[in-house]
């Protein structure tokens, strides 16, 4: 063995290389350095270690790094017996999980015999075996009652989960295990597998035919949230048309999305749920759109009357309006309450019609009475800028003082009656303005 072997070598060179000056003195101590490691390199017996490999370069180079000769020493022992063991130990290892995995690899033909001769290196198996098993018989328990008993969309998921568990347990149970009962395992272990070809048959037909069923609850599930879709953006957009002929075409996708509904099986979840919700859906559609497929005088005097209103609320926007105003709003209200009392008890909208009708009558009668407050606080500030002007006139011109108690009683008469003019009229701001100075007056 020599004393230092090329990798030692390598990592003293390199530092020397390092530590060597570019000049001729530098030169002759790297070429001496060198010289001394080839020589120890090529001499046999016990393995150099730190102090003879600093011994050989510290004269040379004082200051050569310690790190360095420590990696170099430790480079230069022969490898350890442990060392040796562990990879034995390793390979043999890897030598017994490499041949129980073959053994246990899902082919009759390998497991057949060592089932016969050797059925302890089948355990993997066995466990694998019973695991699956167990999981397959609870996952398909589960998926049966989350998927044939289903009372929401979330049942419908968690049993699209538990069907995949339950298909997948009984892919990984290898075919050849039917029928098949290691005793000795089962001793143990207490295995519960008792599968026949039969019920191993069965059990992958119901896990089937629930997959098929969550496609079709699936299926109907979608066509049921796309018809209620529809169904509400027809409904909103029949509210929203500004004519008749945007409503006819609202009403037709209304119809559609209910002839959906109609499709929907019963058997299914979706169908299920749609059963209670038709009903309703159809009274909708027959009350909101009823007048227009019945009958069309009732429909033309109700959209004739939601003209009427949409103009009186349209005229109602703003802080105040005057008297006329009020009398032209009234008269709106009262044009689109007289439409719908022309409309009939035995007509199809009658309910619609005085559901509206009781909103616009409503509505009428506000109008009058915000009339009525104009018209007073109209009359009241009149009444006050006529006493404001008397109250002015009687004051001498060129008078230095007056009689602060007919000053007083004459402004008070005035602040009463602006105190009637009320807020949300035409005349409240100068009414304010107004009533402003005369406080001013009296403090005065």
């Amino acid at each position: 063995m020599p004393r230092l072997n090329q990798r030692a070598f390598d990592l003293l060179q390199a530092e020397v290389q390092r530590l060597a000056t570019n000049d001729i003195a530098g030169q002759v101590q790297q070429e001496i350095a060198l010289k001394r490691l080839e020589r120890l390199r090529s001499q046999t017996g016990d393995p150099a270690d730190l102090e003879e490999l600093q011994d050989l370069v510290s004269d040379l180079f004082p200051n050569f790094s310690r790190k360095v000769l420590k990696q170099a020493a430790a480079a230069n022992q022969p490898p350890s017996p442990v060392w040796g063991w562990i990879k034995f130990s390793t390979i043999a290892l890897t030598t017994v999980v490499g041949g129980i995995w073959f053994v246990n690899l899902p082919f009759p033909m390998i497991r057949y015999p060592v089932a016969r001769y050797a059925p302890i290196l089948l355990l993997p198996s066995y466990l694998s075996m019973d695991h699956n098993y167990r999981q397959a018989i609870a996952a398909t328990e589960q998926a049966d009652q989350l998927v044939n008993q289903a009372t929401s969309p979330a049942d419908l998921g968690l049993g699209r989960t538990k069907v995949k568990q339950a298909q997948t347990s009984l892919d990984a149970l290898p075919v050849w295990f039917l029928g098949y009962y290691p005793t000795a395992y089962c001793g143990w272990f207490q295995c519960q597998w008792r599968f026949t070809l039969d019920e191993f048959q069965q059990a992958r037909k119901e896990v089937a035919r629930m997959d098929a069923r969550l496609f079709q609850e699936e299926n109907a599930q979608t066509a049921l949230e796309q018809a209620e879709g529809v169904l509400g953006n027809a409904k909103q957009q029949y509210q929203e048309a500004p004519n008749s002929a945007e409503q006819q075409a609202a009403i037709a996708q209304w119809q559609q999305a209910i002839d959906t509904l109609h499709t929907i099986p019963q058997a299914t979840l979706a169908g299920r749920t749609t059963a209670t919700k038709l009903q309703a859906y159809e009274r909708d559609f027959e009350q909101v759109v009823g007048f227009t497929v019945g009958n069309a005088r009732t429909g033309n005097l109700i959209q004739a009357a939601k003209e009427f209103a949409k103009y009186a609320q349209a005229s109602t926007q703003g802080t105040a309006h005057s008297v006329a105003e009020w009398e032209k709003i009234q008269r709106q209200w009262q044009d689109a309450v007289d439409r719908l009392n022309e409309i009939k008890v035995d007509d199809p909208d009658y309910g619609e019609a005085q559901r509206l009708l009781a909103s616009y009558k409503d509505n009428l009668e506000t109008a009058q009475v915000r009339q009525q407050v104009e018209q007073a606080s109209v009359q009241a500030y009149q009444e006050a800028d006529r006493l404001k002007n008397n109250f002015l006139a009687d004051i001498p011109a060129g008078a230095t003082s007056i009689d602060r108690t007919w000053a007083t009683r004459e402004l008070h008469q005035i602040k009463s009656v602006l105190q009637q003019v009320k807020p949300g009229t035409t005349v409240y701001a100068d009414a304010q303005t107004l009533l402003a100075a005369a406080e001013q007056k009296l403090k005065k």
